[in-house]
């Protein structure tokens, strides 16, 4: 492979690694190696695989081609060594492409095809050329414009809302599992750990990212789609600060502030009501005061078009003292409606 770093010496894990992954791939612009029938409609003669530009802990993502069409393709493979970890990522690869299957919205990473050669498992999906969210917020030099947090938030939770109705957890919301296309469109990606709500179960034994991880999760306790909530929140608190939640805290720590002394990230000091009394609700350490995502995006849609009517909405409006509830900052809208006309 032509990825591999020059001008030192590899040390013996990283050859190993390397030799396990290159044997299974020919130089960039070949397809896999391997024998049998296709699976998921995926035609290896027309994928041409090209350089790699992400990696996970059993996987790497390659820039490709497939019939004509740019796309990125996911590729697993399972440790010869290791049998239960070999099981577990077949029927990790087995939910995921299930799931991609029975998806489609435009804020939703497209499903292209797959293919499943023991020892390597592949899914291609559509390229996005913005690439992560996190990563673009990292490259900012100034944080972002309250019109371009809301225009973002609100395409992040209506792929959540169509994920949701599909009776789908994510279970692993964050930043980098959110792509940018080149209008600035967000879809959800990465479905690796996402399950039917009616199959979850317990969160025991699970492995997720603990930064935008919900508590109960943490505990390792029964949960809902309500964690999905929780990890928006964090989601949107990263669009509002360009940082990474808990940032001064090894992952570890964070999971044992935020389980255990109900810890969050600090409020932004100039931030909209709009927006804190949004993230307070979804990252409640009671899942059940979490909103749902038909109410968050009905809400962030009249937060848009009060924007619209005032340029100034975020930062001159302020809700009522009597106000307890996220619909109650716009008594004359509509929330069902979505074309509301939204007045304070």
């Amino acid at each position: 492979m032509k990825n591999l770093q020059l001008g030192r010496r590899l040390s013996l894990g990283e050859y190993t690694r390397a030799v396990s992954w290159s044997k299974y791939l020919v130089s960039p612009g070949a397809a896999i190696k391997g024998e049998g029938e296709e699976e998921w409609g995926a035609d290896m003669s027309q994928l041409l695989i090209g350089p790699r530009f992400a990696s996970g802990r059993h996987s790497r993502i390659y820039r490709g081609v497939y019939k004509e069409k740019d796309v990125a393709i996911k590729i697993v493979s399972q440790p010869e060594e290791d049998e239960d970890l070999a099981a577990f990522l077949e029927k990790q690869f087995t939910s995921e492409v299930s799931l991609l299957l029975r998806l489609r919205h435009q804020n939703i990473i497209t499903f292209v095809a797959a293919c499943k050669k023991p020892p390597v498992f592949c899914i291609i999906t559509e390229y996005l050329a913005g690439g992560s969210l996190g990563k673009f917020l990292h490259q900012q030099q100034k944080l972002l414009s309250f019109k371009l947090v809301l225009k973002l938030a609100l395409d992040i939770a209506r792929g959540m809302q169509y994920l949701h109705s599909q009776g789908i957890l994510h279970r692993d919301l964050k930043s980098e599992n959110l792509l940018l296309g080149e209008d600035m469109c967000v879809k959800v990606a990465d479905f690796g750990i996402s399950c039917l709500e009616s199959q979850c179960g317990s969160a025991k034994g699970f492995t997720g990212t603990y930064r935008w991880m919900a508590p109960e999760m943490i505990k390792e306790k029964q949960h809902t789609k309500k964690v999905d909530v929780y990890s928006f929140g964090i989601v949107l608190w990263e669009l509002l600060t360009g940082r990474t939640p808990f940032d001064n805290m090894t992952a570890e720590q964070a999971a044992f502030a935020v389980s255990y002394k109900n810890a969050r990230p600090p409020m932004p000091s100039d931030c909209p009501w709009a927006f804190s009394n949004l993230m307070n609700r979804c990252w409640s350490s009671n899942p059940d005061k979490r909103p749902h995502f038909d109410e968050i995006v009905s809400n962030l849609e009249c937060y848009a078009e009060s924007l619209e009517q005032d340029p100034d909405f975020f930062s001159t409006y302020k809700p009522s003292p009597i106000t307890n509830t996220l619909l109650g900052c716009f008594p004359k809208c509509n929330p069902r409606h979505k074309f509301a006309t939204c007045k304070a």
